[in-house]
């Protein structure tokens, strides 16, 4: 069975033969690998190839592909239940043990980060009784229509602004700020501040590359939201309990109102989370009166493998030890590589999460930035590392992750495939 023929048979029955776009590998010339299994830090396709894995399934799998405990967890919870639509005394499990070690007040279990960043937005508008809200260009929150403007990851990489589909009455309430522009943000809470509900970022970026918040920036993001009475949200699908096991509120001295999660919170199964103040939670449905529901939200697989993940991650705090030694053995491999080829290239890295930018510039801190680099250099860095055995995110405005499962010489590996690129 050939990757080549797979892929040709899934795009009669899927749109571009994928379930999410950034998997058909558009404007890279070549057709995706499909893969068929994963351990520890490796993937491997139907060809039987093998490859060392920086995706990680866009960041879920933090301790490497089947990881045991998790697995353990799955095929335990199996044996009882799949699924009831009613509550299970495992939801709480998930739910205290989250609240309880970031230090929340309450949460609400979802399916996925898009239905975790709409439902938090919906719930700031409720209350607060405000309609617009604020997005960072650049930054992706999922494919709810009022987050389709200016959006990075996907979105960003096919080049169309938006998407088609999303009438102009959804996104007329959404307004739009430069990331880390403190000057900019000031400038629209002055001439809006009256009419916004929320704000909504992510804190590290990921999703137009890693990019962190300038801490001042986020500072006197928190100021405005008190002055003009919106709701802060950090969008932590990506970062939350990858760059630190709190995320990146563990990392800046701005604690936000709501907190959405997903992803790693799962254990790599499908799952999603918001959270935050118990005065903003409790205006939820059945006790509030801004309503949202899930039949399958607090799934029992998903939780069973999401809190044996938690626990792990935060009874062995020596994995961010070991995800952060490696993240830096990694970057300073590749400015070394750079200084040695004279690469044009910059490396962001906060901790697990990694981004090589092809461009000229001498640092990427902003959207802006972002947009001068060269895509057909990293179109060339990704073909190479993969014939290398190596897989990346295919595209220049995503993020490499690690798992607890690499070790130095996986590192070493992908340094010394990076020495034999030629540009």
């Amino acid at each position: 069975m050939l990757n080549s023929e797979v892929f040709k048979e899934s795009s009669k029955f899927m749109p571009g033969g994928v379930n999410s776009p950034v998997r058909a590998y558009k404007g890279l010339d070549i057709d995706p690998p499909i893969i068929k299994e994963g351990k520890g830090a490796y993937i491997y396709d139907v060809e039987g190839n093998k490859y060392l894995d920086f995706v990680c399934a866009w960041g879920p799998m933090i301790l490497g592909h089947c990881n045991k405990e998790t697995v353990e967890a799955i095929k335990n919870e199996a044996e009882k239940a799949l699924a009831f639509g009613a509550p299970t005394y495992e939801e709480l499990e998930l739910a205290k043990y989250i609240c309880e070690t970031v230090d929340i007040d309450m949460i609400r279990m979802v399916n996925s980060g898009t239905e975790a960043t709409m439902s938090a937005v919906r719930l700031a508008r409720g209350y607060t009784g405000k309609d617009k809200i604020v997005k960072m260009i650049g930054c992706y929150h999922g494919h709810y229509d009022g987050f389709l403007v200016a959006a990075g990851s996907g979105v960003l990489t096919t080049g169309i602004p938006g998407s088609k589909g999303v009438p102009e009455d959804h996104i007329k309430n959404t307004l739009l700020a430069k990331y880390n522009d403190i000057e900019n943000i000031r400038e629209l809470f002055k001439a809006e501040g009256e009419n916004i509900a929320a704000v909504i970022l992510e804190p590290i970026a990921g999703n137009m590359g890693v990019i962190k918040a300038n801490k001042e920036w986020l500072k006197e993001i928190r100021t405005l939201c008190d002055k003009y009475g919106a709701v802060l949200i950090f969008d932590e699908v990506m970062c939350g309990f990858r760059v630190s096991y709190k995320g990146a509120r563990g990392l800046y001295d701005v604690e936000p109102d709501l907190v959405t999660y997903a992803k790693i919170i799962g254990g790599g199964l499908p799952c999603g989370a918001y959270g935050g103040k118990k005065e903003i939670m409790e205006r939820l449905a059945p006790i509030g009166d801004v309503y949202q529901a899930g039949t399958m939200s607090g799934n029992p697989l998903v939780v069973a493998a999401g809190l044996a993940t938690l626990t792990k991650l935060n009874n062995n705090k020596d994995i961010y030890e070991k995800l952060e030694f490696l993240g830096k053995k990694l970057e300073d491999g590749v400015n070394k590589i750079k200084e040695e080829r004279d690469f044009p290239i910059v490396v962001n890295r906060c901790g697990s999460m990694i981004t090589v930018f092809f461009t000229d510039k001498k640092e990427i801190n902003t959207y802006e930035d972002v947009m001068s680099c060269n895509v057909d250099n990293f179109n060339k860095y990704f073909k190479h590392m993969l014939k290398k055995g190596i897989h990346l995110p295919p595209s220049q405005f995503e993020t490499m992750f690690l798992s607890a499962s690499h070790n130095e010489e996986d590192i070493d590996k992908y340094l010394d495939a990076l020495k034999e690129l030629e540009l």
